[in-house]
């Protein structure tokens, strides 16, 4: 991802909602969907749609992105 990619990312990153950042941060701390889950007392299914979600408002294709992005807005 270049700077400037990262930069968009970063000013969409406001319009994420709460749990869906919380979410992110669980993702980018190396937990497992299920562990997310579990973490934030919701169903594997509900964590995946709020990344699911995260992927199409920022327009992010991994998971690797997914934690750069969490990295940059310190999360």
């Amino acid at each position: 991802m270049s700077p400037v990619a990262l930069t968009e990312h970063t000013e969409t990153a406001v319009a994420l909602a709460p749990r869906e950042r919380e979410t992110l941060k669980h993702i980018a701390a190396g937990c497992t969907y299920l562990q997310a889950a579990r973490l934030m007392g919701l169903s594997r299914h509900t964590v995946d749609a709020y990344l699911r979600r995260i992927r199409a408002k920022l327009d992010i294709n991994t998971t690797a992105e997914l934690t750069r992005l969490a990295i940059s807005l310190g999360l």
